[in-house]
């Protein structure tokens, strides 16, 4: 589709051989006489840049750009001008316009105005949808679940979303920790800012201070160049410290010193830097416990715990397991092209038994794994794992697991793969259609388990 750019000027032939020379390099354009005319094409139909003059009869071309800004923030206006100087070429960028071209001009430097302000808006415009779409993923209606439990977490996030206090979510692993703080993130006033998230037991410990406050060139060696941090990164955002129970007690210092003070210094850095930095804090661990054997600082924990969140185990609110493993199966049908409506009645109530002391973090690979096996609409008995099965068919029995559940739904995953692979002679299309997904789909996974592909050659 053509980019559509309205040229404003009451001199008809400059206009005109604007608009021409416009079309000629592949764009739509529209002409108008003045800032009147040119409002009310912009009211009519969609412009994607603005080429107006400076000098208009009635209001001006600076007057045209402040309505434009006001009325159409998203068009980009670029100011043609006779008297220009390096002063009103400031003064127009600092009224929002997105650049100036001064008479007497060349049409090459029209056309490579036009390339750059049409970039920049395509661009912005990108941001703004993945942000939305952001915003969409990490909205309210994406915490999933009724039960009381987590009616109480929703409640509490509703409560302090609108306020800039330090939030501290504890809970079992697999919970949704981190969903949970981004929903908190993108339903705050921070967000259009960044959301920086830091595995703390992930990072190892002398590169962890760096990874947080950034560094100065040679403060270590490797330290080739300046970096910034985590902390600097999400200014003015949230950064989300998770499974800050596995900090180290001398970077707990530090992290104190940023709640208290709101300033740091990086790694082998004297220059004092401010920050503007919401902490959500996240942790698996009793922290309080951690105070008492001396693994966490009581100060920072006090500091961390302004607005405490618990998020339920998965077992605490089982009312919820349908809506969540629903949620689960619409995303990996769609991602695997299966034609799967739901659980049937018998393979639910197993769902409904198991303890799932992986929480939501199980139960999506569990959904995952029973839609790659199934091979009708409805998700049965045998499609789940069978530590599922054996769970001792009670809520409360127990639950025969492997030592690594993740390593053994991958396990698996591939001897299916391989097995319909064998069963195909090594035909990729063959192999797809006897797993019930698409090609594209067993393509990813045989890539995903480095599978070499035999094919079987007939004598």
């Amino acid at each position: 589709m053509k980019h559509r750019i309205l040229v404003v000027d009451d001199e008809v032939r400059l206009a005109d051989v604007l608009t021409v020379a416009l079309e000629d390099l592949g764009y739509s354009a529209v002409a108008a006489e003045n800032a009147a005319d040119a409002l009310d094409v912009l009211s009519r139909e969609p412009i994607d840049l603005v080429l107006t003059d400076l000098r208009l009869p009635g209001m001006d071309g600076r007057g045209l750009l402040a309505e434009i800004r006001r009325l159409y923030p998203e068009v980009p206006v670029v100011l043609i001008t006779a008297f220009a100087s390096v002063r009103d070429a400031v003064d127009l960028i600092k009224e929002g316009a997105f650049d100036y071209i001064a008479k007497p001009f060349e049409m090459e430097d029209v056309a490579a105005t036009v390339v750059r302000a049409l970039r920049l808006n395509e661009v912005v415009k990108d941001n703004e949808r993945l942000r939305a779409e952001l915003e969409g993923r990490y909205s309210f209606d994406h915490l999933i679940g009724t039960s009381a439990p987590f009616r109480r977490v929703i409640e509490q996030v509703t409560e302090v979303c609108e306020s800039r206090a330090t939030v501290l979510l504890t809970g079992e692993s697999g919970t949704g920790k981190e969903v949970v703080a981004r929903a908190i993130h993108f339903n705050s006033p921070r967000s259009k800012r960044p959301f920086i998230a830091v595995n703390c037991a992930a990072i190892p410990a002398g590169l962890l201070e760096s990874e947080l406050f950034g560094h100065v060139k040679g403060a270590f060696t490797g330290a080739l160049a300046n970096r910034q941090g985590r902390f600097a990164l999400a200014n003015g955002g949230t950064l989300l410290l998770d499974e800050i129970g596995d900090m180290p007690v001398a970077i707990q210092a530090k992290i104190l010193r940023v709640l208290q003070e709101r300033t740091f210094e990086p790694v082998g850095g004297t220059q004092t830097i401010e920050t503007d930095v919401r902490i959500i804090a996240a942790t698996h661990k009793d922290l309080l416990q951690a105070v008492g054997e001396g693994a966490f600082r009581e100060d920072l924990y006090y500091r961390l715990n302004v607005f405490p969140i618990e998020l339920p185990a998965l077992r605490e609110r089982r009312e919820d397991i349908p809506l969540i493993a629903s949620y689960f199966l619409g995303q990996f049908v769609t991602d695997m092209g299966k034609r799967i409506t739901g659980f049937a009645p018998k393979a639910q109530a197993a769902m409904m038994a198991y303890r799932w002391p992986g929480n939501i973090r199980e139960l999506q690979n569990c959904v995952e794994r029973a839609v790659i096996v199934a091979r009708g609409a409805l998700i049965e008995m045998q499609d789940l794992p069978r530590y599922v099965l054996e769970a001792g068919g009670g809520a409360d029995g127990p639950a025969t697991l492997p030592a690594d559940i993740d390593a053994e739904l991958m396990r698996q995953e591939r001897n299916f793969i391989m097995r319909a692979l064998e069963e195909s002679g090594g035909v990729q299309i063959r192999a797809a259609e006897i797993l019930g997904i698409s090609e594209r789909s067993l393509w990813h996974r045989i890539k995903k388990h480095d599978i070499r592909i035999v094919k079987r050659t007939t004598p």
